[in-house]
């Protein structure tokens, strides 16, 4: 198992640890297992994004008379 996987495990079990503790999952009648997948799942899908949007707003070099500048 990778550090990635092994760290997202971990946070798995805390944020269930966390939601049992505080019994959140009694408004919807979920498992917390269930629910800390949902939340974590949620945070790695949000992550994904801000790396999308970061990529799509990075200027692209623009070549100039054979060296490389920045466009903008």
């Amino acid at each position: 198992m990778d550090t990635t996987t092994r760290k997202t495990l971990t946070l798995r079990r805390e944020v269930e640890k966390v939601l049992n503790s505080a019994s959140a999952e009694n408004g919807s009648d979920t498992p917390d297992f269930i629910l800390a997948e949902y939340l974590t799942d949620c945070l790695a899908a949000f992550d994904k994004a801000v790396t999308r949007r970061t990529k799509w707003y990075e200027p692209e070099p623009e070549v100039n008379m054979g060296t490389v500048a920045p466009r903008g």
